[in-house]
């Protein structure tokens, strides 16, 4: 049995900025802070650990109920966001997962930044969320390491749940248009397809040694491959 780790903005998907704006409205309208820090970078990065950062950068408590009130304004916010701006699916997601969902031999989860239940609103929006039964989330780890170990244990369930034993796992798998993505792949020992969809470069990509390198996600047979 097979595993295969999605990332979600940049590599799934582009929400147009809607992500962005909802993030800048919840520090706006719960905290009275605008605009926020340019200083603090998203890419690749938790939810958890982009708020902890923003909030060490204008002087906000980081308190559980300071993240707490961040995390209902954020979804909240996402939702309204969503439908304000012009999101895409990324070339050739939509034919690998079909690819994918056709194997009895592989799962498909998620490994991504946002918290669960935005990773849930994005890709509902764009009709994906039936995709993938289970994941690594933002919601309680500033370290993507944590994520991914999160993810693979939630896929070694999956897998028990059909009988499949964590000895008999095979290839584990993560997609995703980071750096970050590369370093939380290899801290669980997976191979890694890096695309440059997102903000990253495929030079800089190349600098995280990734097993394949790609455009897009459209080369679907040269993704199945590294699953032999």
């Amino acid at each position: 049995m097979h595993i295969c780790l999605f990332d979600i903005d940049g590599t799934i998907l582009l929400t147009g900025g809607a992500g962005m704006q909802a993030f800048r409205r919840t520090f706006a309208e719960e905290f009275g802070v605008d605009p926020i820090s340019g200083d603090v970078s998203f890419s690749g990065r938790s939810d958890r650990a982009i708020a902890a950062d923003l909030f060490a950068a204008h002087g906000i408590d980081p308190s559980l109920e300071n993240w707490e009130r961040f995390y209902g304004g954020y979804i909240a916010r996402v939702d309204e966001e969503l439908p304000r701006h012009e999101g895409t699916v990324l070339p050739g997601v939509e034919a690998l997962l079909g690819e994918l969902a056709l194997r009895d031999d592989v799962l498909i989860g998620l490994l991504t930044g946002n918290v669960r239940e935005t990773a849930r609103r994005k890709l509902v929006h764009h009709d994906l969320w039936y995709r993938f039964t289970f994941g690594g989330y933002g919601d309680q780890h500033v370290d993507r390491n944590l994520i991914a170990a999160d993810a693979l244990a939630a896929a070694v369930e999956q897998a028990a749940a059909v009988g499949v034993q964590r000895e008999a796992l095979g290839t584990v798998l993560v997609l995703g248009d980071t750096l970050n993505d590369i370093r939380c792949a290899r801290s669980i020992g997976a191979k890694v397809v890096a695309v440059s969809t997102g903000q990253s470069s495929a030079e800089v990509l190349r600098q995280g040694k990734p097993d394949l390198l790609l455009e897009t996600l459209e080369p679907t047979e040269q993704i199945l491959q590294l699953l032999s």
